[in-house]
């Protein structure tokens, strides 16, 4: 039976939030606020009438997380947004201390948690190659015998000997990565910052991530909003909400189809740019939401025969012939259904023409297609074959909605079938 590599108990991670700061601190203030403090302190003047506003609150990014990890486990830790998956990874990596609980971890750790982490980047490529082995604890001859394959994997042998400060984001994730999968480490801890690199290196970390599992034995903790790529790699789910494990299992489906239906759950019909939250350099998006029966959707529950519309309003900035914009839709299991982006009719007499100012594209869900069930759409947009403007699966501006409603118009089609799409079919009878 495996070893076990990593037993958490317990673990509990506490930050200070602090609230009503003033948009600028001058040196006057803080000299007020010091004397002032120091003379209450002297004269022993503090009572709760009197007592100022609290300006700090308690927050636990993690709470009571307990689990055990054998060697050669391919484990996924999914969530929303501060579900606190990071912190988990960082309080692993001993980049950052728990606050309660216990962590002991068997086997030397590889982390790939941010852009750029362990580089320095006044130091070249090659020169940081070298630090982070040493850092891992591996010997000069070990770092040589993996030096080539590590250059040929990031794909960086022109910039080798150019610092680190120099290369892109892209560059930076590949170098990293590259390092942290061909060093001999018994744990491959990996971050969501996979979603920076192009699709082809993607595909080569998914490969890499597969064959050091399955061919070398090792540990691999991979965070991901890319239920894809959990789906493929992992063949077991912690599903975090609010700092708490609330599914762990070897069933990978069922911990998916739970985050999804949650999740759903606390989305909407529509997005509104209302704080700013989502912007470029090439256009403004201010809201996606849907219409049925050319009216705008309140709730999230549709008819399925309903004429629905996928409605997106912004503004280009940057005009550029290669931007494309447009929507993936998912099912409730996270599998990619299609997408549809504004390009697919070039050539057309429809052509779309994408000019600087504001635009609203519309554009139908294929009627009496899709099976009852949740679904979330989200955001699509690129400069072709270049680069993402908004990364699948991981920062794109989503949302959800149900189909429910006759699924045919046959009386002996009552019932929801298996299936992802329902479409109605005709039959005839040859005789």
């Amino acid at each position: 039976m495996p070893d076990t590599v990593i037993k958490v108990e317990n673990l509990g991670k506490k930050y200070r939030l602090a609230h009503k700061q003033p948009s600028y601190f001058m040196l006057r203030d803080a000299l007020v606020d010091r004397a002032k403090r120091f003379k209450e302190k002297i004269i022993g003047y503090f009572n709760a009438e009197d007592a100022p506003e609290q300006s700090a609150e308690d927050f636990w990014a993690l709470k009571n997380v307990s689990f055990e990890v054998k060697q050669g486990e391919r484990v996924a830790l999914i969530g929303r947004n501060g579900a606190g998956k990071s912190t988990l990874l960082k309080t692993l990596s001993r980049i950052t201390d728990p606050t309660t609980g216990r962590i002991s971890i068997k086997g030397r750790v590889a982390s790939l948690l941010e852009v750029g982490t362990g580089f320095h980047y006044e130091l070249t490529g090659r020169e940081n190659i070298f630090l982070n082995g040493a850092i891992l604890g591996m010997s000069k001859a070990e770092i040589r015998n993996n030096f080539d394959a590590i250059v040929d994997f990031a794909g960086v042998e022109q910039f080798l000997d150019t610092p680190i400060k120099r290369y892109s984001s892209g560059m930076s994730v590949r170098l990293a990565f590259a390092v942290a999968a061909h060093l001999n480490t018994e744990i491959l801890l990996v971050d969501e910052v996979l979603a920076v690199g192009d699709i082809e290196f993607q595909k080569k970390c998914m490969g890499k991530m597969d064959e050091v599992s399955h061919k070398q034995g090792r540990t691999i903790f991979f965070v991901s909003h890319n239920m894809g790529a959990v789906r493929r790699l992992c063949n077991r789910v912690i599903y975090l909400r609010n700092g708490s494990p609330v599914f762990d299992s070897p069933d990978v489906q069922g911990g998916i189809a739970l985050y999804l239906r949650t999740d759903a759950e606390n989305l909407s019909p529509v997005w509104v740019n209302a704080k700013n939250e989502f912007s470029n350099q090439w256009f403004c998006l201010k809201k996606m939401g849907l219409c049925a029966c050319g009216e705008p959707v309140v709730s999230h529950i549709l008819d399925r025969d309903d004429k629905i519309r996928v409605e997106i309003e912004g503004k280009i900035l940057q005009a550029n012939s290669a931007l494309y914009i447009g929507y993936a839709l998912y099912n409730e299991e996270g599998i990619c259904l299609y997408h549809s982006i504004h390009t697919d009719q070039i050539g057309s007499a429809q052509e779309l023409d994408m000019r600087t100012g504001d635009f609203c594209l519309v554009s139908e869900l294929p009627l009496r297609l899709l099976n009852n069930g949740t679904y979330v759409l989200e955001l699509v947009s690129a400069l072709h074959q270049q680069e993402w403007i908004t990364r699948p699966e991981y920062d794109a501006p989503r949302i959800t909605f149900t189909l429910d409603g006759q699924l045919s118009d046959s009386p002996y089609w009552a019932e929801k079938r298996r299936g992802v799409i329902t479409p109605s079919v005709v039959w005839t009878l040859k005789k």
